[in-house]
């Protein structure tokens, strides 16, 4: 009997320690996570340093590509009004040009034809005018009959039509009237340029042949370049003008830039996108090249939110991690590893999202977390 009392107080006594150790496993469960402590000197030889969060801005933004171009105005196609070998072309692509600038010399015997036919076309429209002069005071004076006037006005103004279009088709090809109209008659014809740039391609050489419809070279002026995005449909309602522009030329430079929206197209096309025109700021301390890529974020909205430095924070297995102060004592620094909610990162900053509005006012290790938490990862 003794023996069987002996073995149920034995059973009750191990039942209760279980049952303790259980309710201190469940306690230490709850805690909010595993303290760092740290000595002041290994505080500062790491150079670690505390902040508490911040209220930052925090852009929204829709994301768009494009490239660095310039208005219609800017850039010039030469081509010749009528067909003939380049007898000089002295320029190069990337050479720099001044409006009214030699370009490219043409010769053709057909420029020859036309001066003849210029000047005698010329000869007879001065001896049909005197006709008409002459006709026109005889029928006031009613002494010719009004049918040979009628002849002498119809030559007169069909010759009159002839010189005035072969005076124009030389001066598009950029003759001297006055020269031409004084015997010099000249089988080359020069192309000057429309606008001043740099050439940007030059599709002849020496010798060649070229029609009306062959583009010989092309200028472009980038005095003034914009940018020329392309916006998917489902994000064009957030869009409007004057909205703040930075991007990047990702084959060229990490350097971030500034632009502002101008223009925002009003047709979608067949790749379901909307074109939207931008002014660049400062474009002239750069040097952009027309057909640049670029990778753009349009500025929609800002939110605002509490922030930490993303120096602060560790990711250890798809979950972030910050530091916290508990306490600072004599000994040095105490941190508490806590889980924490981030939201958008901009500027090497994070959002952050408190539960507890009491944990904005925490003071948070912002450099050296990764250092001390490495042993997690």
């Amino acid at each position: 009997m003794r023996t069987i009392s002996l073995h149920i107080a034995l059973l009750t006594a191990i039942l209760t320690g279980c049952k303790q150790k259980d309710q201190e496993a469940g306690e230490a469960g709850k805690s909010p996570g595993r303290t760092i402590t740290i000595s002041e000197e290994q505080f500062e030889n790491a150079k670690m340093q505390l902040s508490s969060p911040e209220e930052r801005s925090f852009p929204r933004s829709v994301q768009a590509t494009g490239m660095i171009d310039v208005p219609p105005q800017n850039r010039a196609v030469v081509s010749a009004f009528m067909g003939g070998y380049i007898r000089e072309t002295p320029l190069l692509v990337g050479d720099q040009v001044r409006k009214g600038q030699s370009l490219v010399v043409l010769e053709n015997p057909e420029f020859i034809t036309l001066q003849q036919d210029f000047l005698e076309v010329g000869q007879q429209l001065r001896f049909m005018q005197a006709d008409y002069e002459r006709q026109k005071q005889l029928v006031a004076e009613n002494i010719s009959s009004q049918k040979n006037f009628l002849k002498a006005e119809s030559d007169y103004k069909g010759k009159l039509a002839q010189y005035n279009a072969l005076r124009e088709k030389l001066k598009m090809l950029n003759f001297s009237i006055p020269s031409v109209e004084g015997g010099f008659i000249s089988s080359t014809a020069t192309l000057y340029s429309p606008i001043s740039g740099s050439i940007t391609s030059m599709n002849v050489s020496k010798g060649m042949y070229v029609s009306p419809s062959d583009e010989i070279l092309e200028i472009t002026d980038n005095d003034h370049i914009h940018l020329e995005l392309k916006v998917f449909e489902k994000d064009i309602m957030k869009l409007s003008k004057e909205q703040h522009i930075q991007f990047v030329i990702p084959e060229a430079s990490p350097e971030v830039f500034e632009a502002r929206v101008y223009l925002i197209g009003a047709h979608i096309d067949e790749n379901r996108t909307v074109k939207v025109h931008a002014h660049l700021k400062e474009e002239d301390h750069h040097r952009f090249l027309t057909g640049m890529f670029v990778e753009a974020e349009i500025i929609t909205s800002q939110d605002t939110h509490p922030s930490l430095p993303e120096s602060a924070l560790v990711e250890i297995e798809d979950t972030v991690y910050a530091l916290r102060l508990k306490e600072k004592n004599a000994g040095g620094y105490i941190f508490e590893k806590v889980q924490v909610k981030v939201g958008q990162r901009y500027q090497g900053y994070a959002a952050l999202e408190f539960e507890d509005p009491a944990e904005i006012g925490e003071t948070y290790l912002t450099e050296g977390a990764f250092s001390l938490l490495s042993g997690d990862l």
